[in-house]
Parts: C-alpha cells; sequence; structure tokens
C-alpha cells in the first residue's frame, strides 16, 4: 500500500509518479483515495471539536450539579451532541473503510530508474552466455519431450484441463533434480533458510503482497474462502505478518519450492502449445526482508542469485529492466530474466527478481525496530524467482538437444538427476 502522508504532502506529484505506469484506472483510484483522505481529516477535526464541546459541557453539568443549579438544558444538549458523536464517528469509518479500499487499489511507486514506456521500453542490462549452434534444426520442446517420454500433455489434459501438465518418468525426476538443486544451492551458497509453506492462503496473506483485492480473477478460490498459491511469495512473505523484528535479524532470507497455480496463464491464446504457458507449475521462490537503506543493493544481490541458478544449468540469458508500463502492481523495479529457446526461437521469462520497498510491508503490517526502544520501521521486501520450473526445462531440452536426439544436462544436475544425458525412448 502507498504511504498515504506522501501523497497528502504533494498530491500532484504523486499523480505525476503513478501517471508513468500509463493506467488511467490506477490515477481513477488515486484521484478517489486523494478526495475521501480530505474528507477523513475534515470529518475528524469535526469528531475531535464535538468531542471537545462535548467535555465542556460534561464540566458544566457536573458543576452545576455540585452547586445545586439547574442542568436540564445542558443534559438534553448533551445528548443530542451524543448522537452527533455517533453518527459522525459511524460515518468516519465508513469514509475510512472507503479510503482503505481504494487505496489497495493504487500501484507501487516506481523507482526512479525504471525506464519510461511500455513492455517495447524494457531494456536489456546485461546478457550471459551464448546461443548452441546446431547443424540440424533444433526441434521444440514438445517433441523433445515426447520422444524422450518426459511429459504426457493430453493425459494431464484429460486429468484436469489444458495448461496443466503430467510429468512422467525422467522428466518426473528432471523436476524433482530441478528442486533440490536450486534449494541446495540457495541455502548452502547464498545464505537462505529453506521454508516449507502452506500451498492455499487466506485472503489476508494475498492482500498483504498485493495479489487482492485487484486479481483476484486471476486465483483457484477454494470452497471455504481460501486461495492455491499463484507464488509461495505469497505465504512466505507474509509469515512475519503483522509482526515488529528486531533489526539484528535483517536482512530475513527465505527460499520455498511449491506447485504455483494461476488462471491467467493461458490468457489470449498466446504460447499455449508445450510448457511456455501453463497453470500449474513449480518453482522456487527467493524472498528478503529488509532495511529500507539496503534494499537498492539488496535487488541486485537477488536477482544475482537467481542469475547463478541459469549460469550453472549452462542457459543462455538476459536480464531486462522492466519499463514503467510493464512493471508489476506492487513492485517499485524488476529485473526480468529471459533465457534463450532455439527450438521455439524465442527468449522466455524465467524469473523476475523485484524490490516492493515497503509497499508489500504496509498491506501485510510488517516492521522492525531500528534500536531499542525506537519507533518501529516497515521493512522492505524484495523476491525472485530462483527459478521456475517449466521454461527452465525448455531452456534445458532446447539448448542441449543432440543430432540423435538425446539432450546433455549441464554438469551441475547431473548428480541430481543420475545422468548427463537423456536419451529418445527405444
Amino acid at each position: 500500500m502507498i504511504d498515504v502522508r506522501r501523497v497528502r504532502q504533494d498530491p500532484d506529484a504523486a499523480r505525476a509518479a503513478l501517471a508513468r505506469r500509463l493506467d488511467r484506472g490506477a490515477l481513477d483510484q488515486l484521484g478517489a483515495a486523494i478526495d475521501l483522505d480530505q474528507r477523513r481529516r475534515a470529518m475528524v477535526l469535526q469528531v475531535e471539536q464535538l468531542q471537545a464541546a462535548r467535555n465542556a459541557q460534561s464540566d458544566d453539568v457536573a458543576r452545576r450539579k455540585r452547586s445545586g443549579e439547574p442542568a436540564t438544558e445542558l443534559l438534553a444538549a448533551l445528548k443530542v451532541s451524543g448522537e452527533q458523536a455517533h453518527q459522525l464517528e459511524a460515518d468516519l469509518k465508513d469514509i475510512e473503510a472507503l479510503l482503505d479500499q481504494h487505496l489497495l487499489n493504487v500501484p507501487n511507486f516506481l523507482l526512479a530508474q525504471v525506464p519510461d514506456g511500455e513492455a517495447d521500453a524494457n531494456r536489456v542490462v546485461r546478457s550471459w552466455g551464448s546461443a548452441p549452434e546446431f547443424a540440424f534444426t533444433p526441434k521444440p520442446h514438445w517433441e523433445l519431450g515426447t520422444s524422450l517420454g518426459l511429459f504426457d500433455l493430453p493425459r494431464g489434459a484429460k486429468l484436469t484441463g489444458s495448461g496443466f501438465p503430467l510429468f512422467t518418468g525422467m522428466g518426473a525426476r528432471l523436476v524433482r533434480a530441478l528442486a533440490n538443486f536450486m534449494l541446495d544451492l540457495h541455502t548452502r551458497e547464498h545464505g537462505y533458510l529453506e521454508v516449507q509453506p502452506p500451498y492455499v492462503v487466506n485472503r489476508a496473506s494475498l492482500t498483504g503482497t498485493g495479489q487482492l483485492p485487484k486479481f483476484e480473477d486471476d486465483l483457484y478460490r477454494t470452497g471455504d474462502d481460501l486461495f492455491l498459491i499463484p507464488t509461495s511469495e505469497v505465504p512466505v512473505t507474509n509469515i512475519y505478518r503483522d509482526e515488529i523484528l528486531d533489526a539484528a535479524s535483517l536482512p530475513i532470507a527465505m527460499t520455498a519450492y511449491t506447485p504455483c497455480f494461476r488462471r491467467e496463464a493461458g490468457a489470449h491464446g498466446k504460447d499455449t502449445r508445450g510448457l511456455i504457458r501453463v497453470h500449474q507449475f513449480d518453482k522456487v521462490e527467493l524472498v528478503r526482508l529488509v532495511r529500507p537503506e539496503t534494499s537498492q543493493a539488496e535487488h541486485q544481490l537477488i536477482t544475482g542469485h537467481a542469475e547463478k541458478v541459469l549460469q550453472l544449468l549452462n542457459l543462455p540469458y538476459r536480464v531486462l529492466a522492466l519499463a514503467a508500463g510493464d512493471t508489476g502492481f506492487s513492485s517499485a523495479c524488476t529485473h526480468d530474466l529471459e533465457v534463450w529457446a532455439p527450438g521455439v526461437r524465442g527468449w522466455l521469462e524465467v524469473s523476475s527478481a523485484s524490490t516492493f520497498t515497503d509497499f508489500q510491508a504496509r498491506r501485510a503490517n510488517i516492521r522492525f525496530r531500528p534500536a531499542p526502544n525506537a519507533k518501529p520501521e516497515f521493512v522492505h521486501t524484495l523476491n525472485a524467482s530462483g527459478v521456475a520450473f517449466p521454461r527452465a526445462i525448455v531452456a534445458l531440452l532446447e539448448n542441449g538437444q543432440q543430432a540423435d536426439g538425446s539432450v546433455v544436462l549441464p554438469p551441475a544436475l547431473v548428480p541430481y538427476v543420475g545422468t548427463d544425458r537423456l536419451t529418445p525412448r527405444p
């Protein structure tokens, strides 16, 4: 949630900052919030003035009773002002609830370094590795996966529907291997604490990280108003919701391996073949809770931790600085990692590394005490996919394919899979 005090101090600057997102609806929500905040402040003043008048009337009634003077009129006036105060307080609660509703739909303010423009203005920051050269026409991963017996997409669709892959044999082992490889890397070398969170969360958790209320239609909801997690960012970030942390505990770094569920994954009929867009996928997530003054350096750090995965997997990739119009609702700045997939001849996003400043911490009320007895402050939160599996598998298959139909695996993954090569079924 944005800091309403920042908006109050300079509404025009807030509007200009939010306009960078090129989202008319967000500006409308901000405008409504500004109006409601002004009404709320005026009403608070009314309540305070009325309460001061009632206190004076009460003192006068007490004085008259002590001196034996009549106080009938004053008591009647107190009754009327009490009813007015009760109504004002009820109206104030309604205004505050409506203000919160609008503020929850206002996206985060972007950092100054975020490029202006829409997705076509995303900027390549750096790249790593070289695309492999083939003496044959490289196949797409859905052909390789079928011939290697790694997954059975038609049967997965039969079980649930399109976008729910079924991994089989060495494909299932590959998924398990990727999870163990990434968790070992992040816990042993990068210092993350491994957690295993619930796969179902409540509304408060999704509101805390920014998926609710705006993106409810993209989520899978259960009958008892719980939701399947769209990413483990949600439960992991919310572990410390409504808590005040000791400054000495920061930064807190956590990693989790979970399935993720998203309705919007196959939207608009784009990239629906194979594993590029699916509704259920596995992912290792990285979450960091940090002091505000370190968050920009922490963003570079967490991006590097996700990059290390791709380097060890020998996958050519590039880092994009997302433009303002392509940056997610809760993010203040995002770096996307995209791997090269020669079979589909395209770059595929496998990680978004984002800093949220204090946006999520305000919504989830995660604070820290900078020093003993100091006033609590909001932490800054960050996360990154470290990394998502389906497109990483796409890149592994398409970059490692050989002329005989086999796929050579990177050395870092061999101990986890148990072989250095996937071979076609006889």
